[in-house]
Parts: C-alpha cells; sequence; structure tokens
C-alpha cells in the first residue's frame, strides 16, 4: 500500500496538502445513520470489517439486478435501473454539498478535486491520491477499491450511474455559486482489468459537446444488450 495511507493518526478521508482543503465544505452522507454507527462502534463488540462483507453483497446484487433486468426488459429495463442508480447518486451528491458554499479563494479545479475526494473516501470508502494538475485538469488515482477483489472489470459499469448522479449534482451546485464551469471524466485504468490502480482524468470541457462520460457510458450499455440478448438466447 503507498506510504501516503499510513498515517494512522488521521482518517484516510480527513486529510489533503493542499492549503485550500482547509476551506472546502461538505456534509457526511446518510449523516442520520453514521451518527448511529458510530455510537454502536463505541458501545459494542460490533466488528466493522462485516460492513464490507455486508456491503459486497448489496454491490453484487445489484449487478444481478442489472444483468436478469437487461435480459428480461432489454433497453427499458437497463434504462430504469440507470434512472434508479443515479437518482441515489444525485441524493448522496445534494447531500454532501447541501448548505455549503465554496470560498472565493477556491478555483474551480480546486473544489471539483475535493469534492470528488469526498466521493472517493467516503461515499466509495476507497484509499485515493488526488492530484491537482493545473486549472483545467485534475486526476486521481484509486488504490484500494471494497470492489476490486470482486467485481469483473466489466462490472464496475454499475458504478457510472451512481457517478453519473453525483457529477450532476455538483454540476447543479456549482452552477448555484454562480461556476459555469464543465467538468468531464475519463477513466484510462482500472484494477479489475489488472492495473495497479484505478486512474481516472478530470478536465475542462465544454458544455456543447458530448461529455465523454457519458458516450462511453452508452457504448458500455450497447456491449452489456448485446450480451444479454445471447444469454436469453441460449436459455
Amino acid at each position: 500500500m503507498k506510504s501516503g495511507h499510513d498515517d494512522r493518526q488521521v482518517r484516510h478521508w480527513e486529510k489533503r496538502p493542499e492549503k485550500n482543503w482547509e476551506g472546502f465544505q461538505f456534509n457526511q452522507p446518510y449523516e442520520k445513520g453514521l451518527h448511529r454507527l458510530k455510537e454502536v462502534l463505541g458501545q459494542t463488540n460490533y466488528d466493522p470489517a462485516t460492513l464490507w462483507q455486508w456491503g459486497t453483497m448489496q454491490a453484487r446484487a445489484v449487478i444481478e439486478i442489472l444483468k436478469t433486468v437487461e435480459r428480461k426488459f432489454g433497453r427499458e429495463g437497463q434504462q430504469a435501473i440507470f434512472e434508479s442508480l443515479r437518482g441515489v447518486g444525485y441524493e448522496v451528491g445534494r447531500q454532501i454539498t447541501a448548505g455549503t458554499t465554496i470560498p472565493g479563494n477556491m478555483t474551480d479545479a480546486e473544489w471539483v478535486s475535493f469534492y470528488v475526494t469526498v466521493i472517493n473516501r467516503i461515499a466509495y470508502a476507497s484509499l485515493e491520491t488526488p492530484q491537482i494538475e493545473g486549472d483545467e485538469k485534475v486526476s486521481f488515482h484509486i488504490d484500494w477499491c471494497p470492489h476490486q477483489d470482486h467485481y469483473r472489470a466489466f462490472d464496475c459499469r454499475v458504478q457510472r450511474y451512481f457517478v453519473q448522479g453525483m457529477l450532476e449534482a455538483g454540476i447543479d451546485f456549482t452552477r448555484s455559486q454562480g461556476r459555469s464551469a464543465v467538468w468531464d471524466v475519463a477513466f484510462k485504468t482500472t484494477i479489475p482489468s489488472g492495473s495497479e490502480t484505478c486512474f481516472f482524468e478530470i478536465c475542462l470541457g465544454d458544455a456543447d459537446e458530448t461529455r465523454r462520460w457519458a458516450e462511453y457510458t452508452r457504448i458500455l450499455e450497447d456491449k452489456a444488450l448485446q450480451i444479454a440478448a445471447k444469454e436469453s438466447g441460449s436459455k
């Protein structure tokens, strides 16, 4: 594991080296349940590692639900799942940003990178190495993901639906703050495909162009429907 993750004095989501990180405002998603969990952890012998096992079961269930619906209902069923998962992602993004403001001295690139850090480290419970490469580009490595040992590479498409909603929530929030920048996300490598990390780039985009993230999602959806049709035909 990277040395950047070995400081046991702080929780993995608390610290970034940039000065403006201290001014970044965010909320913990699902705060009521989180508070309850902390009470349980402080008062009982509950092993928090079982949350990973429970979460993996939920994640595997979502994948199987999507595949079953694609086989039985085709694109209409696929889109129904997409809307459901995107809605959950949007809800999480709204919870993270609700009631917050963007400091005037914080650049768009900084805010986007910090927002994505909260998504990666808290909502996705992952270890992340982020980098602000300039005013028009940020990136991050996912060094460990809870799904990496039980997901196939193609299964990661499910997470795109959640992320779509989180991105849309972020865009709506920044517009409410008078920020008009549009950002485009692209992945370069994934752990389930055999890479050491999942590597993503987020670049300043053009609102009139097709977003790379959404376009690649459509490509994956078409491929999934082709697989579903073959599986249905063989049964």
